[in-house]
């Protein structure tokens, strides 16, 4: 296929990379001319230190370079998901296979990153997501993730033309789901970060990572997913990379929250787009229009945007009412 990725972050260069092993033909559309210039200058990425870039790559930021393709790939961060689908629009043409492969929620609207792709543009679009490092990815280390669509056709279609034998893709009729664990374990992630930077041990972080878990089925199932959904690889499987890896930006920022850096510092230094920090307002947001109780969410909004200490956010968790883990715990009230 002549497919094009928008985005030349960390994960849109994986992705890149991975579709140009599996010999399609390859633009990489970058936000700036500046930047596609470095990247084809440099045949490198800073985000992706030493992984060589191929030099028969097309690296332009002109969104003009869609104009061709049969699939396009749209990553970039989750505030530019419109305006990149925007700049995109005029030139796809009307056979195009979308994929959106970006997490995130958008504040204003609640929508989930596909819908607003699909708004943009009037195409079906299909979500690939799960527990994939860009860094691990270029690097050719064996990685599954899923193609999520209600049209069969288009989920399968996604899975050929990215896997290979060292990057497996499932299918889901699941998008909403899929959608929504890959923009939650964000927020759980700068959570668990919070937590080892304040010098907590494995158990704060499997407290947090189940009833985080809770959560995002809880709002999943208001918004109309399946609840099986969340225990597959964007659910339990994303949840628990971008937990305890290093790699994920989400765990590095909240270490450095909770060692006292404000989130403003944290998010400096890490040097990337934290997009938890964006999650935890948008799923807020979204779970106060649905009438969900998100208590974590609700913590982490409150120590990133509300200047809460995040010692008395934990504080107020672990005081919560008590109840049963289970909702609806099969117990008889008879006496």
């Amino acid at each position: 296929m002549n497919i094009a990725v928008v985005g030349s972050g960390g994960w849109g260069t994986a992705l890149a990379l991975l579709l140009h092993e599996n010999k399609h033909e390859l633009s990489l559309v970058s936000y700036s001319k500046e930047e596609s210039e470095h990247l084809a200058a440099a045949l490198e990425n800073p985000l992706l230190p030493g992984v060589a870039l191929p030099a028969d790559i097309c690296y332009t930021a002109d969104p003009a370079a869609v104009s061709g393709c049969t699939m396009v790939v749209v990553v970039p961060p989750s505030f530019a998901i419109r305006s990149t689908a925007e700049q995109i629009a005029p030139y796809l043409r009307p056979d195009a296979i979308l994929v959106s492969a970006t997490k995130g929620i958008e504040p204003e609207t609640g929508k989930r990153m596909s819908e607003i792709v699909a708004e943009v543009t009037g195409k079906k679009v299909v979500v690939l997501s799960g527990p994939s490092h860009a860094e691990e990815v270029s690097r050719r280390v064996p990685t599954g993730v899923v193609a999520a669509s209600q049209d069969r056709l288009l989920a399968e279609v996604v899975q050929e033309v990215f896997m290979n034998d060292r990057f497996r893709v499932y299918t889901s009729s699941d998008p909403v789901g899929v959608e929504l664990g890959a923009a939650m374990k964000n927020v759980i992630a700068l959570c668990a970060g919070v937590c080892d930077g304040l010098g907590y041990g494995d158990n704060t972080k499997a407290l947090l990572m189940t009833r985080g878990l809770t959560e995002v089925a809880r709002l999943g199932m208001k918004l109309g997913s399946r609840t099986d959904t969340f225990a597959g690889l964007t659910g339990i499987g994303d949840l628990i990379v971008t937990c305890t890896s290093m790699h994920s930006r989400n765990r590095r920022a909240g270490i450095l929250i909770g060692e006292g850096k404000s989130p403003e510092e944290a998010m400096k230094e890490v040097g990337a787009v934290v997009e938890g920090y964006y999650a935890a307002k948008a799923v807020k947001l979204l779970a106060d229009r649905m009438g969900v109780d998100m208590p974590i969410t609700q913590a982490a909004y409150q120590v990133l945007y509300g200047g809460a200490p995040v010692g008395s956010a934990l504080s107020s968790l672990m005081t919560r009412k008590k109840g049963s883990e289970i909702e609806d715990a099969g117990w008889s009230r008879a006496m």
